[in-house]
């Protein structure tokens, strides 16, 4: 079954209805996306011949002005956009992650909720994970980001092209390159080798296009652009995010999410060993995506869109209780009951802390029990080992 094939009618008509809404927005002069925005001014500001890493003047009015953090071969890559309005070009995003929503869960789902009415519920459903909407109304590419990693290690293995989808997502974003890692530990050492080579042709062809830029990049903007070393605003749900809460900021916090990020991906590598020894494939790439999300310097809340596949990952296991966890703790409404912004995060109660850094709690509660199951006999994990296939499906395990 191709790819496109894999895409749901109902995911079809969730693009749809968020096209309508941005040619509505579009007649109004209502602004619409403040990160597809910057992705268009980014692609413009190429066009008039200016650095992407200097300020950027070429932004819509309405959006607030925010850098260029992608690597320079993503400016290129955007360059379509600058034919649209903005929000129109916001649109096409959300209507391409949309479509990324829908190929994903399907993939992730046991086959008798692939379809029908069932699958637009589940589907309706995701969209009220804070990740995915919030993913969705900023105009990101998490979403189309994760769905080409799930397609390359899932369906494309021991297919000639597997590996380059990691390279390009890799290539647009860096934080996918924790997959090449992924590749190397289920021992696919030929799609590693060609998410390398995708990767690093794409920088080439960026560094040829654009080779002040690429500099500027791997030299200053890399760790300029998000305030990586000192950003403790609450929607840096990882590692060093929560340190530099309850530190301060400073070398203090630097030191300990040098030192837990090496524990994490450590554990993280033995973790995704067994449960690839198992079978259980999706869990593997769960494990690997959940420590990419904590030991990245910095991993807003809408890079989180990884519950989607681990939603479908609990339903195939009839994992209530983890199910009913992750509505509540994903949905977002938290982070509104906590002050933010400002460095008020460094001044938090203890209540504050359990809210405000919850993204983190649950992936770290959840850690000792994906442990202990990767750990057991497949025999006695049940349904946890069990993959439900298609009808005439070969494992691809």
């Amino acid at each position: 079954m191709g790819v496109a094939r894999r895409v749901p009618y109902a995911a079809t008509a969730v693009a749809a209805g968020l096209v309508i809404l941005a040619v509505a927005c579009w007649v109004k002069g209502q602004g619409l996306g403040v990160d597809s925005s910057v992705y268009r001014a980014g692609a413009l500001t190429l066009l008039h011949g200016d650095s992407l890493y200097a300020p950027l003047t070429t932004g819509e009015p309405w959006a607030p002005s925010l850098p260029f953090t992608y690597p320079p071969i993503a400016g290129l890559l955007f360059l379509p956009l600058t034919m649209l309005p903005s929000q129109l070009g916001w649109g096409v995003l959300a209507a391409l992650s949309a479509l990324a929503l829908g190929f994903v869960l399907h993939e992730c789902l046991p086959p008798r909720l692939r379809t029908g009415w069932r699958f637009g519920a589940l589907l309706v459903a995701t969209l009220a994970l804070e990740p995915v909407w919030r993913s969705i109304g900023l105009g990101q590419v998490n979403l189309l980001l994760m769905a080409m990693v799930v397609a390359d290690v899932l369906l494309l293995r021991g297919r000639k092209g597997a590996g380059v989808l990691i390279g390009a997502a890799a290539a647009i974003k860096l934080t996918p390159l924790i997959f090449v890692a992924h590749l190397v530990l289920t021992r696919r050492w030929a799609d590693a080798a060609r998410a390398m080579a995708a990767f690093v042709v794409l920088n080439l062809v960026a560094a040829v296009v654009l080779p002040r830029d690429t500099v500027r990049f791997w030299t200053e903007a890399l760790v300029d652009g998000n305030d990586a070393t000192t950003n403790s605003w609450i929607g840096n749900q990882s590692l060093n995010g929560i340190l530099q809460r309850l530190t301060g900021e400073g070398k203090t916090a630097l030191f300990l999410f040098a030192a837990t990020a090496v524990i994490a991906l450590g554990l993280g590598a033995v973790v995704v060993r067994r449960l690839h020894r198992n079978g259980d494939d999706l869990g593997a790439l769960l494990v690997t995506a959940a420590i990419g999300l904590l030991v990245s310097p910095v991993s807003w809340t809408h890079h989180w869109v990884w519950v989607v596949p681990l939603a479908g990952y609990l339903i195939a296991r009839s994992n209530v209780w983890g199910l009913l966890a992750l509505a509540v703790v994903f949905s977002g409404w938290q982070f509104k009951m906590v002050p933010s912004g400002a460095k008020s995060e460094l001044t938090w109660t203890a209540a504050d802390v359990l809210l405000g850094n919850s993204y983190l709690i649950a992936a770290l509660v959840a850690a000792p029990i994906v442990i202990l199951l990767a750990g057991a006999d497949p025999a006695l994990r049940g349904r946890t080992a069990r993959v439900e296939l298609e009808p005439g499906e070969k494992s691809r395990s």
